[in-house]
């Protein structure tokens, strides 16, 4: 029994001096647990959403308001053209538009039935699905309504004909959705985790007093570990299309070498990150520990698995400071979409600053001699 107590007291005094390892398996659940509980919602709301009102009457302005006041829907945008309306849900700036046509206040007085059309950006299912339920409810609740008011409704057509279009996934085809951000979660995982442990792995192996002794200099040393994972990456990513296309059928309605490009940037700044953790953590296990803290906000925040327009605003926020949200929306852009550069320029940019700052800080953080 004193000699299992001598090697209990002798592992506390352990963790006790790796400060580090302590303090990530105590704040770890504590700040995930915190993060997941607001981010994981399946109930959508607040979807972003383009009108155009070529009514601009009472009774357009009352429908409108219906969508508003259901919480589900915040409109962001009032659209000229219908044209604009395509090219805000392009973009990826709203999910939902809705198109509310000249003769609807008319049709409406006449007891006749007004259509309304509903554009939903059906490449995100959870999204689309509930923007389709709650405008079909509205449009039965608001023709309820009519009729209550002892309008002559026409019993067989409802006053208020909510017409859906669900765009890029008309089938709500699941693997179309998911297959795309599968891919960016495989190759941040591999990048991430496998670069974290590069520089931790040459310390810990007495490898790093080689490098020391040569003439290599910090940002040559970091390009040349980066260098291979970047080949790397593009062969994971070519076997997951592969797959995607060739087992799930998810169509590429988009450029692949436009994919290609941009997916460089994406790529980097996953090696940028895994370098920074491997130049900060002391140990193998510290690296793997921030990789796994890293991982799981990378796979709840970015819009993976759960509509980022569900969360509280603070944890969307806090989205935006992970890489692979900018590349999801990419690939899926690129993939279901069919969408380019063009659309996509305000998340390169941002992959592009992720990865001058990741590297940037790996170099200047790296020191050619063993700490």
């Amino acid at each position: 029994m004193r000699r299992i107590v001598a090697v209990m007291h002798k592992e506390f005094l352990q963790m006790r001096r790796d400060r580090m390892t302590l303090a990530l398996t105590v704040m770890l659940p504590f700040i995930q647990l915190i993060l997941f509980g607001f981010a994981i919602q399946t109930e959508v709301k607040h979807i972003p959403t383009a009108i155009f009102d070529q009514s601009l009457s009472e009774e357009s302005r009352d429908l409108l308001s219906s969508f508003t006041a259901s919480g589900y829907f915040e409109v962001r945008y009032a659209a000229q053209s219908i044209n604009e309306v395509d090219s805000l849900i392009d973009s990826g700036k709203v999910k939902a538009g809705i198109i509310v046509p000249g003769d609807f206040a008319g049709m409406v007085q006449k007891g006749e039935s007004a259509s309304v059309q509903l554009i939903v950006d059906a490449s995100d299912n959870m999204v689309a699905n509930q923007a389709m339920a709650t405008a079909s409810s509205i449009g039965f609740l608001k023709s309820q309504e009519a009729i209550s008011k002892k309008l002559q409704v026409d019993m067989t057509e409802p006053l208020y004909d909510i017409r859906v279009r669900p765009w890029y996934n008309p089938g709500g085809i699941t693997a179309y959705y998911m297959v795309p951000g599968i891919l960016g979660i495989i190759v941040t995982m591999t990048m991430v985790m496998m670069t974290a442990t590069a520089i931790v792995r040459e310390r810990e192996r007495g490898t790093l007093e080689q490098l020391i002794v040569t003439p290599i200099k910090s940002y040559e040393l970091m390009i040349g570990k980066i260098l291979p994972y970047i080949v790397l990456g593009y062969i994971q990513i070519t076997i997951a299309l592969i797959v995607g296309v060739a087992v799930f059928k998810v169509p590429i309605r988009g450029s692949l070498t436009e994919l290609y490009g941009l997916t460089l940037f994406f790529i980097t700044a996953s090696l940028g990150l895994g370098l920074m953790i491997s130049n900060v953590a002391k140990t193998q296990m510290q690296a793997f520990q921030m990789s796994f803290f890293i991982m799981l906000p990378s796979i709840i925040l970015s819009g993976f698995m759960f509509p980022r327009e569900a969360m509280p605003k603070i944890i969307y926020y806090i989205g935006n400071l992970i890489p692979i949200t900018y590349f999801l929306e990419i690939v899926r852009g690129i993939i279901l979409k069919g969408i380019g550069i063009g659309y996509l320029a305000g998340q390169v940019v941002s992959l592009i600053v992720f990865s001058v700052v990741f590297i940037v800080i790996s170099t200047l953080k790296f020191k050619k001699k063993i700490a």
